[in-house]
């Protein structure tokens, strides 16, 4: 192969990596996810109803030059329904917005914990109950996760203690009950978690003490643990978090 005819196929390859929506046609495996997703929703956007997800484009629906999904994002669109386990087939998904859809109830698929490129999930403002699914613990690649203001149940999973590049945990307002989970020899913990900037657990039903959750190497900027039973004092390696700005104390 001479070099005009590899900068050529190079060129085509550049190309079809950075082809938007609209201008591919949709893997019909991420396709008939979709549509398996959609069966569970009403009030949906109406361009759910025609055409190929990518190539019409779908609204919320970003793709890759090879037409695979990679975004789903449909934030207060008043949609209703539930999550179907469908979701776990889209494979190469990285963003996950179903924030403030109200309507949106039912539990969260365990499904998602095989989205292993997905790096952000957003499900705040629905109606969600059961417990949080300890598969988000597979999801490596995670870096915003936000369950706030739903009805979620159960206790924190210690498996989100896995989750070594989250910069965001939001857990708060729901109805979430035990105490937060440390790490013992081989299971994890959040105190594992020395990346993370957000800690958001207040407005639940946590007990018990916040002892060995914080450490010296965490860089931590923001917690909020309001609005629970815990018991004990606050503690005192909180004190030697220098990245710490807010610790609410009401």
């Amino acid at each position: 192969m001479d070099a005009a005819t590899r900068r050529a196929r190079l060129l085509l390859l550049l190309v079809a990596a950075t082809v938007p929506a609209g201008l591919c046609q949709t893997n019909p495996d991420d396709a008939a996810a979709l549509r398996s997703v959609m069966g569970a929703w009403t009030n949906y956007p109406s361009s759910w109803n025609s055409g190929d997800p990518c190539g019409a484009p779908w609204d919320g629906i970003m793709c890759s030059g090879n037409g695979r999904v990679t975004s789903l994002r449909l934030s207060s669109a008043n949609m209703q329904g539930t999550l179907s386990d469908s979701i776990g087939q889209l494979g190469q998904l990285m963003f996950l917005d179903l924030s403030f859809n109200s309507g949106l109830s039912g539990t969260i698929p365990a499904s998602i914990g095989n989205l292993g490129k997905l790096t952000t999930l957003i499900l705040a403002g629905c109606s969600f109950s059961g417990d949080i699914p300890k598969e988000l613990g597979n999801l490596l690649q995670m870096t915003f996760l936000a369950l706030n203001s739903n009805k979620l149940t159960g206790t924190i999973p210690p498996q989100l203690g896995l989750l070594s590049k989250l910069f965001w945990l939001d857990l708060a307002d729901n109805a979430i009950t035990g105490s937060v989970p440390i790490s013992t020899g081989t299971t994890p913990g959040l105190d594992l978690l020395t990346n993370t900037k957000h800690f958001h657990f207040n407005k639940n039903q946590l007990s018990g003490t916040l002892t060995g959750l914080f450490k010296s190497n965490m860089t931590l900027i923001h917690i909020l643990f309001d609005s629970n039973q815990f018991t004990g004092p606050i503690p005192r390696e909180l004190g030697s978090i220098t990245s710490l700005q807010v610790l609410p104390t009401g």
